[in-house]
């Protein structure tokens, strides 16, 4: 493929913007390329190339690129506002669909992005307890706050904190491995009275795909209960992705707290917290817990998350498990055929494969993945027309709009990278 546009760009961009990104997981040797337009299951390059598009802005585009009905809905909304400080009733209806999807929801909070919604649900949970501490798992990323900026997965992978982030913004947070019971079991009776919440990603979708073990987030769920501690599902990735109801449905376990993202905002910017109506309440201006912004419950953002969730029946849910089962079990077929005994991740429609022969179930064996091995092999996907997220803690997803004839072509595609390996 030609990419001498791309690369005109990037050797310009540079100048400008810092690595040449406004996201360090965008970036990749030699450079990346520059995108022109998007549609369904396709992203396409100024340099006029083609590929079927399993990155998919990071997982929000699980509709498929400029949906019609989206977009005809923005096109409404458009004309009507971009902002207006002051609430609308369409605030209330996305509210109310929220509430109608996801188990815990009783209450809705929204704001303009995944971190967003972290660093308030965080701030919630020491509201209301009257506690400092925060458990986190190893790998997990949360957003870019101080708070949770600690041995993060993505592209800080292999990184234990940032340059920038003060020791005191972290001393309150606890890390532990995931699916690891006895961990959080000792590191709770060390600190159950100063403890606030326990923060997780359902499927560890920052070091590729990682499912929890059947009964850990139950166990958590107990745990938590026990010992007044809220539980905070980090839905920014899994959230309106595994089911309507999200991970919590999926896995028949309701937290206290749910941070939304990605999805929630039909392809614009969003975020959103969401829970028991005793705690969300406590948010100013009915509480005293300060949370705010300019741009929360935007008018082009609630409107897209509207129109999108009226997409995602249980008949696109069945589609899309039917995909991804697809997909999995097609590259399980090259692997045995190759006899690579790499490791396959996967929850619907999330998948990753790890160049390892070991099982991966936490930050620690994601980390014994050949991560060489796998640029090689996302460089010969992008060949070939097939474009994944270009590290190894990154997550593939899937739309309703990807074919069987794009599923064919991507396991192809897959056959040649693996067998280069």
């Amino acid at each position: 493929m030609n990419f001498d546009k791309s690369k005109e760009l990037y050797e310009d961009s540079v100048n400008y913007l810092p690595g040449g990104v406004d996201s360090p997981i965008r970036a990749f040797k030699p450079y990346p390329f520059f995108v022109e337009k998007a549609k369904g299951s396709k992203i396409f390059d100024v340099d006029g190339n083609e590929f079927i598009d399993y990155c998919l802005g990071y997982g929000p585009i699980i509709y498929g690129h400029a949906n019609e009905s989206i977009v005809e809905e923005s096109r409404k909304q458009l004309e009507l506002g971009t902002a207006y400080g002051v609430p609308s009733e369409k605030e209330i209806i996305l509210a109310k669909e929220v509430i109608d999807r996801v188990p815990c929801a009783e209450m809705v909070r929204f704001c303009n992005s995944g971190t967003e919604a972290t660093m308030s649900a965080i701030r919630l949970a020491r509201g209301v307890t009257g506690k400092n501490k925060i458990i986190k798992f190893e790998g997990a990323y949360h957003g870019a706050h101080d708070a949770v900026l600690v041995k993060s997965g993505s592209g800080m992978a292999g990184k234990p904190d940032s340059p920038g982030v003060p020791e005191d913004a972290t001393k309150n947070t606890i890390l532990v491995p995931f699916n690891d019971e006895e961990a959080v079991t000792k590191i709770i009776n060390d600190n159950k009275d100063d403890v606030a919440c326990i923060i997780i990603e359902p499927i560890m979708g920052n070091i590729g795909c990682v499912p929890p073990r059947d009964g850990y987030l139950k166990f958590l769920r107990e745990i938590t209960a026990e010992n007044n501690i809220l539980l905070i599902f980090d839905e920014v990735i899994t959230g309106f992705r595994l089911s309507k109801g999200g991970a919590q449905q999926h896995y028949h376990v309701t937290p206290d707290l749910v941070t939304f993202g990605k999805i929630l905002g039909g392809g614009f910017p969003i975020g959103a917290i969401a829970g028991k109506r005793e705690y969300i309440e406590q948010f100013a201006p009915s509480g005293s817990i300060y949370q705010a912004g300019t741009f929360s419950g935007n008018p082009v953002s609630i409107n897209g998350g509207i129109a999108g969730l009226k997409l995602l029946t249980d008949k696109f849910y069945n589609d899309l498990h039917d995909k991804g089962e697809y997909l999995r079990n097609g590259m399980s077929d090259i692997l045995t055929d190759l006899k690579l005994d790499f490791q396959i991740n996967g929850v619907e429609s999330m998948t990753q494969v790890y160049f390892t022969d070991n099982e991966v179930y936490d930050y620690d064996t994601a980390k014994l993945s050949d991560s060489k091995g796998f640029l090689k092999y996302f460089h010969t996907l992008l060949d070939n027309g097939v474009f994944i997220a270009p590290s190894q803690f990154e997550c593939c997803f899937l739309s309703g709009q990807h074919s069987t004839e794009d599923l064919d072509k991507t396991l192809e595609a897959m056959e040649i990278a693996f067998k280069e390996l």
